[in-house]
């Protein structure tokens, strides 16, 4: 029985604790948006990072740069 004059006032304690650390997040916007940071994992920002894709981003950018670097195919002409 006297266990619970020790056990008491450190739940209380304890969700105090908790309760502060959930104000926290809750201020600092941990909540704000939470499907955002999933997305991004899946969009495509380090294309030019590939070499396969760098090329075709040059060429998008920069047309007449790009075309000097590409052989010419002289069967399609």
């Amino acid at each position: 029985m006297t266990i619970l004059y020790l056990l008491i006032p450190l739940a209380v304690g304890l969700m105090a604790v908790a309760i502060v650390f959930f104000l926290w997040t809750v201020r600092t916007g941990q909540y704000d948006d939470l499907e955002g940071p999933a997305h991004r994992i899946l969009m495509d920002d380090d294309d030019p990072k590939i070499p396969g894709n760098a090329k075709k981003t040059k060429q998008l950018e920069n047309p007449a740069e790009a075309s000097d670097d590409e052989p010419v195919d002289k069967k399609g002409e």
